[in-house]
C-alpha cells in the first residue's frame, strides 16, 4: 500500500449556512470529487443545503457513495438530502455523532459553525481518550480554522494538554492535501489515553 491506508469511508464535518464565501463550496465539491474517485465511501450528516449539500452532490455526480445521518427531527423538518446513497434516521443529535464516527474510518472538517468546530474538539477529544484511533484532519480553507488552532496550541503551551496531543489532528490547506493526509496518517495509538490526565 506505499505506506498508505485502506481507508473506505470518512466522516466529513461541515456547514449547512447557504451565506458563505464561494471559495468553501470549490473546496467541498473538490474533496467530495476526490474521495469519489478514491471510491472513500462519506459519511456526513445528511444536509440539504451548504457545504453539506456541496460534498454530497460533487461526489455522487463523480459516481461516489454517501451515507448521511440524521436526527428524525430533522426529517420532520425536510432538512435532510433526498438523493444520497444511504440515509440513517437516528433519536437525537448525540446518537447521531456516535453513529457517524462508528461508521467512519477517518475524519475530515471542512469550515462550519458550531455545529461544526463541536463536532471536531468532540472527536479530537475521544482520540485524546483512545476512544476514536483513526485520522482526523482540519480543512483549513482560507485560514478559517486558524484561531482555533492557535487555541489549541494556547492549551498545550499552558498546560492544559500535552505537546503530544499535538499530533491528534493533522491539517491541510487544500482538498488534495487533506486526503493525502487522511491516507497517510497512522492509526492512534490508544495507549496513548493514559497521557490525557496532565
Amino acid at each position: 500500500m506505499n505506506g498508505k491506508n485502506d481507508i473506505k469511508s470518512v466522516c466529513v464535518y461541515c456547514a449547512s449556512s447557504t451565506q458563505i464565501d464561494n471559495c468553501y463550496f470549490e473546496a467541498a465539491r473538490q474533496l467530495g470529487r476526490l474521495l469519489a474517485d478514491k471510491q472513500i465511501r462519506i459519511i456526513n450528516g445528511a444536509g440539504s443545503i451548504g457545504l453539506m449539500r456541496a460534498v454530497s452532490d460533487a461526489a455522487l455526480e463523480a459516481g461516489g457513495q454517501v451515507t448521511g445521518v440524521i436526527p428524525s427531527f430533522m426529517v420532520e423538518q425536510g432538512w435532510h438530502h433526498e438523493g444520497l446513497s444511504e440515509l440513517h434516521v437516528t433519536d437525537s443529535m448525540h446518537e447521531r455523532k456516535q453513529r457517524m464516527a462508528d461508521l467512519s474510518e477517518g475524519i475530515i472538517a471542512l469550515p462550519g459553525g458550531c455545529g461544526t468546530m463541536e463536532e471536531l474538539l468532540e472527536a479530537i477529544t475521544w482520540k485524546q481518550l483512545g476512544i476514536y484511533l483513526h485520522p482526523i484532519v482540519i480543512l483549513n480553507v482560507n485560514g478559517f480554522f486558524d484561531p482555533l488552532i492557535e487555541m489549541l496550541h494556547r492549551a498545550v503551551d499552558q498546560h492544559f494538554m500535552r505537546p503530544q496531543h499535538l499530533a491528534i489532528w493533522r491539517t491541510a490547506s487544500t482538498p488534495e492535501e487533506a486526503v493525502e493526509l487522511l491516507l497517510g496518517t497512522p492509526e492512534w495509538d490508544k495507549n496513548i489515553r493514559k497521557l490525557a490526565a496532565i
